[in-house]
């Protein structure tokens, strides 16, 4: 179901709650070990020229594309 608004929701200054804040966006280096959590242990094999994409090399010749802002993906 589709929701009417195509924006996010303002917060309030009234509200009890606190603004959510975004995550920074992580940044890799070629070379750098990193661990996905569904995928292993794996290393960087190349960074996307405006870092908002690795492609991530698992071993056995298995490698996968992770797109910005890499929930899944920490440095080691």
């Amino acid at each position: 179901m589709d929701s009417y608004r195509a924006t996010t929701r303002r917060h309030l200054s009234t509200s009890p709650f606190k603004p959510r804040v975004p995550d920074p966006i992580k940044v890799f280096e070629v070379d750098q070990r990193v661990s996905h959590d569904k995928e292993g242990l794996g290393r960087i094999s190349s960074v996307d020229g405006s870092g908002h994409a690795v492609v991530v090399d698992f071993g056995g010749g298995k490698l996968m594309r992770v797109l910005a802002p890499f929930p899944k993906l920490h440095a080691l």
